[in-house]
């Protein structure tokens, strides 16, 4: 089952709650990952994602997440754009998951 275009940060912890395989790629950057960060994501910032592409599986279900959900949207597009058949936007970002779900995550 390939994933929606979008999903929330309740679907997020749904899928990893119940294990499903899936890589979360943070596409931020490295000065915002040291402010928040979810552990379980693979970091890769948004203009070296076309250097990165060999690390990740194009049979696999991919959850691109950034601060707020623009950039995260944009990989998404140039993700599927490559072949890749089941990608996600985190709609909201990090925001969305310290809001909604981890309020020991710190926003920015």
């Amino acid at each position: 089952m390939s994933l929606p275009a979008e999903i929330t940060v309740t679907e997020l912890k749904r899928m990893r709650d119940e294990g499903e395989d899936f890589t979360l790629l943070d596409v931020r950057e490295d000065d915002e990952l040291e402010i928040a960060r979810l552990p379980f994501a693979k970091h890769v910032p948004m203009a070296t994602v076309p250097d990165h592409l060999d690390e990740l599986t194009k049979d696999g279900d991919i959850v691109v997440m950034c601060h707020g959900g623009t950039r995260s949207g944009r990989v998404a597009k140039y993700l599927r754009e490559q072949g890749y058949k089941s990608v996600a936007n985190l709609r909201g970002g990090i925001d969305a998951w310290s809001e909604e779900i981890d309020s020991s995550i710190p926003t920015y």
